[in-house]
Protein backbone atom coordinates (compact mmCIF):
# COMPACT_ATOMS: atom_id res chain seq x y z
CA UNK A 1 0.00 0.00 0.00
CA UNK A 2 2.62 2.53 0.89
CA UNK A 3 4.78 1.68 -2.02
CA UNK A 4 1.81 2.74 -4.07
CA UNK A 5 1.00 5.88 -2.38
CA UNK A 6 4.80 6.41 -3.33
CA UNK A 7 4.28 5.76 -6.62
CA UNK A 8 1.23 7.71 -7.47
CA UNK A 9 3.29 10.99 -5.22
CA UNK A 10 6.11 10.43 -7.47
CA UNK A 11 4.26 10.35 -10.47
CA UNK A 12 2.28 13.64 -9.62
CA UNK A 13 5.60 15.33 -9.18
CA UNK A 14 6.75 14.29 -12.79
CA UNK A 15 3.42 15.55 -14.02
CA UNK A 16 3.92 19.01 -12.31
CA UNK A 17 7.49 19.34 -13.38
CA UNK A 18 6.67 18.17 -16.84
CA UNK A 19 3.49 21.22 -16.94
CA UNK A 20 6.09 23.79 -15.17
CA UNK A 21 8.44 22.97 -17.67
CA UNK A 22 6.25 23.33 -20.60
CA UNK A 23 4.98 26.63 -19.73
CA UNK A 24 9.05 27.90 -19.66
CA UNK A 25 9.62 26.54 -22.80
CA UNK A 26 6.57 27.91 -24.27
CA UNK A 27 7.87 31.35 -23.11
CA UNK A 28 11.36 30.27 -24.54
CA UNK A 29 9.76 29.23 -27.88
CA UNK A 30 8.20 32.64 -27.61
CA UNK A 31 11.03 34.37 -27.43
CA UNK A 32 12.93 31.85 -30.34
CA UNK A 33 9.98 32.51 -32.85
CA UNK A 34 10.55 35.73 -33.14
CA UNK A 35 14.52 35.06 -33.80
CA UNK A 36 16.03 35.63 -30.08
CA UNK A 37 17.12 39.13 -31.54
CA UNK A 38 16.21 42.78 -29.83
CA UNK A 39 17.62 45.61 -30.56
CA UNK A 40 20.87 46.43 -29.12
CA UNK A 41 22.13 49.72 -27.48
CA UNK A 42 25.16 51.77 -26.14
CA UNK A 43 24.60 54.92 -24.10
CA UNK A 44 25.84 58.29 -25.38
CA UNK A 45 27.64 60.28 -22.32
CA UNK A 46 28.51 62.75 -24.10
CA UNK A 47 24.68 63.97 -25.22
CA UNK A 48 23.45 66.72 -25.21
CA UNK A 49 26.07 68.82 -24.76
CA UNK A 50 26.37 71.78 -21.99
CA UNK A 51 23.74 74.42 -22.07
CA UNK A 52 24.67 78.15 -22.58
CA UNK A 53 23.76 80.67 -19.46
CA UNK A 54 24.73 78.61 -16.72
CA UNK A 55 21.64 77.16 -17.49
CA UNK A 56 20.08 73.85 -15.65
CA UNK A 57 16.79 71.48 -16.54
CA UNK A 58 14.61 70.26 -13.96
CA UNK A 59 12.15 67.63 -14.11
CA UNK A 60 12.15 66.66 -17.60
CA UNK A 61 9.02 65.32 -18.26
CA UNK A 62 8.67 64.83 -21.97
CA UNK A 63 10.55 64.43 -25.15
CA UNK A 64 9.84 64.42 -29.41
CA UNK A 65 11.78 63.66 -32.61
CA UNK A 66 10.84 66.46 -35.55
CA UNK A 67 11.44 65.44 -39.04
CA UNK A 68 14.52 67.00 -39.19
CA UNK A 69 15.94 64.63 -36.18
CA UNK A 70 15.74 67.00 -33.94
CA UNK A 71 15.24 66.31 -29.98
CA UNK A 72 12.77 68.18 -28.25
CA UNK A 73 11.95 68.16 -24.53
CA UNK A 74 10.21 70.13 -21.87
CA UNK A 75 11.11 70.48 -18.65
CA UNK A 76 9.32 72.21 -15.31
CA UNK A 77 11.61 75.07 -14.01
CA UNK A 78 9.85 75.37 -10.63
CA UNK A 79 11.15 71.94 -9.94
CA UNK A 80 14.80 73.02 -9.48
CA UNK A 81 16.01 73.59 -5.66
CA UNK A 82 16.64 77.13 -4.57
CA UNK A 83 20.79 76.29 -4.03
CA UNK A 84 20.28 75.49 -8.38
CA UNK A 85 19.18 79.49 -8.64
CA UNK A 86 21.43 81.48 -7.00
CA UNK A 87 22.15 82.96 -10.59
CA UNK A 88 18.74 84.40 -10.57
CA UNK A 89 18.36 86.07 -7.07
CA UNK A 90 18.42 90.24 -6.77
CA UNK A 91 21.61 90.60 -6.11
CA UNK A 92 22.46 87.14 -6.86
CA UNK A 93 23.75 85.14 -4.79
CA UNK A 94 26.54 82.87 -6.93
CA UNK A 95 27.37 82.78 -10.43
CA UNK A 96 25.53 79.37 -10.84
CA UNK A 97 22.88 78.97 -11.90
CA UNK A 98 19.36 79.66 -13.61
CA UNK A 99 16.30 77.51 -14.72
CA UNK A 100 16.45 76.96 -18.97
CA UNK A 101 13.56 77.84 -21.17
CA UNK A 102 11.08 75.29 -20.69
CA UNK A 103 11.17 74.18 -24.07
CA UNK A 104 14.53 73.22 -25.46
CA UNK A 105 15.53 71.86 -28.85
CA UNK A 106 18.70 69.83 -29.61
CA UNK A 107 20.51 68.62 -33.11
CA UNK A 108 21.63 65.36 -33.65
CA UNK A 109 25.07 66.54 -32.28
CA UNK A 110 23.55 67.54 -28.89
CA UNK A 111 24.03 71.47 -29.94
CA UNK A 112 21.19 73.54 -28.58
CA UNK A 113 18.99 75.16 -31.52
CA UNK A 114 15.94 77.01 -29.94
CA UNK A 115 14.45 77.73 -26.30
CA UNK A 116 11.34 78.92 -25.58
CA UNK A 117 7.88 78.73 -23.36
CA UNK A 118 6.08 80.48 -20.79
CA UNK A 119 3.39 82.26 -19.90
CA UNK A 120 1.73 84.68 -22.83
CA UNK A 121 -0.65 86.57 -24.23
CA UNK A 122 -4.34 84.51 -25.42
CA UNK A 123 -3.10 81.21 -23.45
CA UNK A 124 -3.05 79.57 -20.14
CA UNK A 125 0.67 78.32 -19.80
CA UNK A 126 0.46 75.16 -17.62
CA UNK A 127 0.83 75.29 -13.89
CA UNK A 128 3.23 71.99 -14.58
CA UNK A 129 4.30 70.84 -17.63
CA UNK A 130 4.20 67.28 -18.95
CA UNK A 131 4.61 65.92 -22.69
CA UNK A 132 5.47 67.11 -25.61
CA UNK A 133 4.62 66.39 -29.00
CA UNK A 134 5.71 67.26 -32.50
CA UNK A 135 3.36 66.51 -35.10
CA UNK A 136 3.84 65.73 -38.95
CA UNK A 137 2.99 69.43 -39.66
CA UNK A 138 5.70 70.57 -37.38
CA UNK A 139 3.90 72.06 -34.36
CA UNK A 140 4.31 71.29 -31.03
CA UNK A 141 2.15 70.18 -28.39
CA UNK A 142 2.55 70.55 -24.63
CA UNK A 143 0.08 69.57 -21.63
CA UNK A 144 -0.02 69.68 -18.25
CA UNK A 145 -0.73 67.84 -15.17
CA UNK A 146 -0.46 70.59 -12.60
CA UNK A 147 -3.12 71.21 -9.58
CA UNK A 148 -3.71 74.40 -7.29
CA UNK A 149 -3.03 78.06 -8.21
CA UNK A 150 -1.12 79.04 -11.20
CA UNK A 151 2.31 78.67 -10.21
CA UNK A 152 2.27 75.91 -8.03
CA UNK A 153 4.48 72.60 -9.24
CA UNK A 154 5.35 69.45 -7.72
CA UNK A 155 6.29 66.41 -9.60
CA UNK A 156 2.89 65.13 -9.86
CA UNK A 157 3.57 61.65 -10.93
CA UNK A 158 1.63 59.73 -8.07
CA UNK A 159 -1.95 58.69 -7.97
CA UNK A 160 -4.35 61.81 -8.26
CA UNK A 161 -4.59 63.10 -3.84
CA UNK A 162 -7.10 65.69 -4.01
CA UNK A 163 -6.91 69.52 -4.31
CA UNK A 164 -8.75 71.35 -7.39
CA UNK A 165 -7.14 70.91 -10.95
CA UNK A 166 -5.80 73.73 -12.74
CA UNK A 167 -4.47 72.11 -15.66
CA UNK A 168 -7.34 71.24 -18.06
CA UNK A 169 -6.07 71.73 -21.37
CA UNK A 170 -3.52 71.15 -24.25
CA UNK A 171 -1.53 73.77 -26.07
CA UNK A 172 -0.08 74.11 -29.40
CA UNK A 173 2.73 76.07 -30.84
CA UNK A 174 4.74 76.74 -33.63
CA UNK A 175 8.18 75.84 -33.60
CA UNK A 176 9.16 79.34 -32.94
CA UNK A 177 6.62 79.41 -29.89
CA UNK A 178 4.17 81.18 -31.79
CA UNK A 179 0.38 80.48 -30.30
CA UNK A 180 -1.70 78.25 -32.46
CA UNK A 181 -4.62 76.58 -30.29
CA UNK A 182 -6.24 75.70 -26.87
CA UNK A 183 -7.93 72.83 -25.93
CA UNK A 184 -10.04 73.25 -22.15
CA UNK A 185 -9.70 75.85 -19.91
CA UNK A 186 -8.26 76.00 -16.26
CA UNK A 187 -10.10 74.60 -13.53
CA UNK A 188 -13.23 73.95 -15.79
CA UNK A 189 -13.22 70.13 -16.12
CA UNK A 190 -16.10 68.49 -15.26
CA UNK A 191 -14.63 64.88 -15.19
CA UNK A 192 -14.25 62.04 -17.69
CA UNK A 193 -17.42 62.38 -20.01
CA UNK A 194 -16.70 66.28 -20.17
CA UNK A 195 -15.52 66.75 -23.97
CA UNK A 196 -14.85 70.34 -23.38
CA UNK A 197 -12.35 70.41 -21.19
CA UNK A 198 -9.43 67.85 -20.48
CA UNK A 199 -8.47 67.25 -16.22
CA UNK A 200 -4.62 66.98 -16.03
CA UNK A 201 -3.74 65.68 -19.43
CA UNK A 202 -0.29 63.66 -20.07
CA UNK A 203 0.73 63.36 -23.13
CA UNK A 204 -0.75 63.56 -26.95
CA UNK A 205 -0.58 61.73 -30.40
CA UNK A 206 -0.78 63.25 -33.63
CA UNK A 207 -2.61 60.88 -36.06
CA UNK A 208 -1.51 62.07 -39.81
CA UNK A 209 -3.81 60.30 -41.72
CA UNK A 210 -7.05 61.74 -40.07
CA UNK A 211 -5.56 64.82 -39.00
CA UNK A 212 -6.68 63.88 -35.23
CA UNK A 213 -4.86 63.96 -31.56
CA UNK A 214 -5.21 61.78 -28.92
CA UNK A 215 -4.49 62.60 -25.56
CA UNK A 216 -3.90 60.35 -22.60
CA UNK A 217 -6.29 62.45 -20.16
CA UNK A 218 -4.79 61.37 -17.27
CA UNK A 219 -3.98 62.52 -14.13
CA UNK A 220 -7.23 63.37 -12.98
CA UNK A 221 -9.31 62.12 -15.75
CA UNK A 222 -9.60 58.06 -16.48
CA UNK A 223 -9.66 58.19 -20.95
CA UNK A 224 -8.24 58.69 -23.70
CA UNK A 225 -9.99 61.78 -25.80
CA UNK A 226 -9.37 62.34 -29.42
CA UNK A 227 -10.14 66.20 -31.34
CA UNK A 228 -9.89 67.52 -34.58
CA UNK A 229 -5.77 68.65 -34.41
CA UNK A 230 -7.08 71.74 -36.53
CA UNK A 231 -9.96 72.91 -34.61
CA UNK A 232 -9.80 71.37 -31.72
CA UNK A 233 -13.34 69.73 -32.25
CA UNK A 234 -14.77 66.62 -29.84
CA UNK A 235 -14.58 63.20 -31.88
CA UNK A 236 -14.76 60.60 -29.51
CA UNK A 237 -13.44 59.29 -26.41
CA UNK A 238 -13.43 55.66 -24.19
CA UNK A 239 -12.17 54.66 -21.20
CA UNK A 240 -10.19 51.03 -20.37
CA UNK A 241 -11.32 48.00 -22.49
CA UNK A 242 -13.32 50.80 -24.40
CA UNK A 243 -16.09 51.34 -21.94
CA UNK A 244 -16.93 54.32 -20.80
CA UNK A 245 -15.25 55.86 -18.41
CA UNK A 246 -15.96 56.02 -14.58
CA UNK A 247 -14.37 58.59 -12.19
CA UNK A 248 -14.90 55.88 -9.36
CA UNK A 249 -11.95 55.87 -6.72
CA UNK A 250 -10.32 52.10 -7.49
CA UNK A 251 -8.27 51.99 -4.21
CA UNK A 252 -4.75 51.17 -4.31
CA UNK A 253 -3.37 48.70 -7.18
CA UNK A 254 -3.55 45.21 -6.22
CA UNK A 255 -1.34 43.05 -8.87
CA UNK A 256 -3.43 39.78 -7.42
CA UNK A 257 -7.33 41.03 -8.00
CA UNK A 258 -8.95 40.51 -11.59
CA UNK A 259 -7.63 43.28 -13.67
CA UNK A 260 -9.80 46.68 -13.25
CA UNK A 261 -12.07 47.58 -15.58
CA UNK A 262 -11.24 51.29 -15.67
CA UNK A 263 -7.88 52.67 -15.72
CA UNK A 264 -6.20 54.12 -12.83
CA UNK A 265 -5.09 57.48 -12.61
CA UNK A 266 -2.51 58.37 -14.41
CA UNK A 267 -3.35 57.12 -18.20
CA UNK A 268 0.40 58.22 -19.36
CA UNK A 269 0.05 57.49 -23.15
CA UNK A 270 -1.54 57.01 -26.12
CA UNK A 271 0.20 56.28 -29.42
CA UNK A 272 -0.63 54.67 -32.48
CA UNK A 273 1.21 52.61 -34.55
CA UNK A 274 1.96 52.51 -38.48
CA UNK A 275 -1.15 49.37 -38.38
CA UNK A 276 -3.63 51.72 -36.73
CA UNK A 277 -3.61 50.57 -33.29
CA UNK A 278 -3.39 52.78 -30.45
CA UNK A 279 -1.50 51.40 -27.17
CA UNK A 280 -2.25 53.33 -23.97
CA UNK A 281 -0.19 53.28 -20.97
CA UNK A 282 -2.26 52.11 -17.76
CA UNK A 283 0.66 52.98 -15.30
CA UNK A 284 -0.37 52.08 -11.91
CA UNK A 285 -2.13 49.07 -13.71
CA UNK A 286 1.02 47.74 -14.72
CA UNK A 287 -0.34 47.64 -18.20
CA UNK A 288 -0.45 48.42 -21.77
CA UNK A 289 -4.17 48.23 -23.51
CA UNK A 290 -4.56 48.34 -27.63
CA UNK A 291 -7.00 49.69 -29.26
CA UNK A 292 -8.61 50.40 -32.98
CA UNK A 293 -8.94 54.14 -33.48
CA UNK A 294 -12.35 53.90 -32.67
CA UNK A 295 -11.71 52.61 -28.94
CA UNK A 296 -12.57 48.96 -29.55
CA UNK A 297 -10.34 47.10 -27.15
CA UNK A 298 -8.23 44.59 -29.20
CA UNK A 299 -5.77 43.39 -26.43
CA UNK A 300 -3.44 43.72 -22.92
CA UNK A 301 -0.55 42.93 -21.75
CA UNK A 302 1.13 43.49 -18.28
CA UNK A 303 4.66 44.51 -17.63
CA UNK A 304 6.25 43.61 -14.54
CA UNK A 305 2.90 43.34 -12.66
CA UNK A 306 3.81 43.06 -9.52
CA UNK A 307 5.31 46.82 -9.30
CA UNK A 308 3.11 48.87 -6.85
CA UNK A 309 4.12 52.70 -6.11
CA UNK A 310 4.29 54.45 -9.48
CA UNK A 311 3.26 52.11 -11.65
CA UNK A 312 5.79 50.24 -14.31
CA UNK A 313 3.92 51.80 -17.86
CA UNK A 314 5.05 55.16 -18.24
CA UNK A 315 5.59 55.92 -22.05
CA UNK A 316 6.65 54.03 -25.04
CA UNK A 317 8.14 54.64 -28.18
CA UNK A 318 8.33 52.40 -31.16
CA UNK A 319 10.69 50.72 -33.44
CA UNK A 320 12.16 52.67 -36.58
CA UNK A 321 11.86 49.49 -38.50
CA UNK A 322 8.44 49.34 -40.64
CA UNK A 323 6.22 46.75 -38.97
CA UNK A 324 7.47 48.37 -35.85
CA UNK A 325 8.48 45.26 -34.51
CA UNK A 326 9.15 46.01 -31.01
CA UNK A 327 8.23 48.32 -28.31
CA UNK A 328 10.43 50.30 -25.89
CA UNK A 329 8.51 51.01 -22.43
CA UNK A 330 9.94 53.12 -19.89
CA UNK A 331 9.55 52.00 -16.32
CA UNK A 332 10.18 55.26 -13.94
CA UNK A 333 9.23 53.07 -11.22
CA UNK A 334 11.61 49.98 -11.43
CA UNK A 335 14.15 52.53 -12.89
CA UNK A 336 14.76 50.75 -16.50
CA UNK A 337 13.96 50.27 -19.95
CA UNK A 338 11.63 47.46 -21.66
CA UNK A 339 12.26 45.80 -25.00
CA UNK A 340 8.99 43.97 -25.86
CA UNK A 341 7.60 42.23 -29.01
CA UNK A 342 4.81 44.37 -30.12
CA UNK A 343 2.07 42.04 -31.85
CA UNK A 344 2.55 39.38 -28.31
CA UNK A 345 3.50 42.01 -25.32
CA UNK A 346 5.77 39.96 -24.31
CA UNK A 347 9.35 41.57 -22.49
CA UNK A 348 12.23 40.31 -24.05
CA UNK A 349 14.78 41.89 -22.06
CA UNK A 350 15.30 44.71 -20.30
CA UNK A 351 18.25 47.72 -19.71
CA UNK A 352 19.23 50.24 -17.60
CA UNK A 353 19.38 50.55 -13.31
CA UNK A 354 18.61 52.69 -10.72
CA UNK A 355 21.79 55.57 -10.42
CA UNK A 356 23.23 58.81 -11.38
CA UNK A 357 25.55 57.81 -13.95
CA UNK A 358 24.99 57.87 -17.77
CA UNK A 359 23.10 54.92 -18.47
CA UNK A 360 21.49 54.62 -15.42
CA UNK A 361 17.96 56.18 -14.71
CA UNK A 362 15.93 57.92 -11.74
CA UNK A 363 12.71 58.32 -12.91
CA UNK A 364 12.88 57.09 -16.50
CA UNK A 365 9.76 58.83 -17.56
CA UNK A 366 9.54 60.13 -21.28
CA UNK A 367 10.92 57.95 -24.50
CA UNK A 368 11.21 58.89 -28.08
CA UNK A 369 13.11 57.35 -31.02
CA UNK A 370 14.50 59.01 -34.33
CA UNK A 371 14.65 57.68 -37.62
CA UNK A 372 18.08 55.98 -37.18
CA UNK A 373 16.44 54.17 -34.28
CA UNK A 374 18.62 55.36 -31.25
CA UNK A 375 16.25 56.09 -28.29
CA UNK A 376 15.90 59.47 -26.07
CA UNK A 377 14.62 59.33 -22.48
CA UNK A 378 14.17 61.82 -20.42
CA UNK A 379 14.29 61.27 -16.36
CA UNK A 380 11.58 62.96 -13.98
CA UNK A 381 12.66 63.70 -10.24
CA UNK A 382 15.59 64.65 -9.71
CA UNK A 383 16.70 62.69 -12.42
CA UNK A 384 16.26 66.20 -14.07
CA UNK A 385 17.95 65.12 -17.91
CA UNK A 386 17.50 63.34 -20.75
CA UNK A 387 19.81 60.31 -22.24
CA UNK A 388 20.53 59.31 -25.82
CA UNK A 389 21.26 55.72 -26.30
CA UNK A 390 22.83 54.79 -29.32
CA UNK A 391 21.31 51.65 -31.66
CA UNK A 392 23.50 49.14 -32.60
CA UNK A 393 21.51 46.84 -34.32
CA UNK A 394 19.59 43.74 -33.69
CA UNK A 395 21.19 41.45 -31.24
CA UNK A 396 20.59 37.72 -29.46
CA UNK A 397 18.70 37.93 -25.96
CA UNK A 398 21.08 36.40 -23.90
CA UNK A 399 20.17 38.28 -20.49
CA UNK A 400 16.30 39.31 -19.39
CA UNK A 401 18.41 42.53 -17.13
CA UNK A 402 21.33 44.08 -19.31
CA UNK A 403 22.31 46.69 -17.15
CA UNK A 404 23.94 49.62 -17.82
CA UNK A 405 25.03 49.61 -21.38
CA UNK A 406 27.93 51.36 -21.43
CA UNK A 407 30.00 51.88 -24.73
CA UNK A 408 31.91 49.00 -25.53
CA UNK A 409 34.85 50.47 -26.50
CA UNK A 410 35.17 53.14 -23.16
CA UNK A 411 34.90 49.91 -20.94
CA UNK A 412 38.39 48.71 -20.75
Amino acid sequence: MKRNVGAVLVFMMLVLALEIGSVVLGKRAAVEAAGAQAPMFEVDPFWPKPLPNHWLIGMTIGVSVDAQEHVWIVHRQGSLEPGEKHATTNPPIAQCCAPAPPVLEFDQAGNLLRHWGGPGQGYDWPNSNHGITIDYKGNVWIGGNGRGPQGGGGDNEGQVGGGSFYDNMVLKFTQDGQFLMQIGKPSHSKGSNDVENLRLPAKTFIDKEANEVYVADGYGNHRVIVYDADTGKYKRHWGAYGHKPEDTDLGPYNPDAPPAQQFRNPVHCADLSNDRLLYVCDRVNDRIQVFKTDGTFVKEGFVAKRTLGSGSAWDIAFSKDPKQTYIYLADGENDRIHILLRDTLEVLTTFGEGGRQPGEFYGPHSIATDSKGNIYVTETYRGQRVQKFVYKGLGPVTKEDQGVLWPRSASK
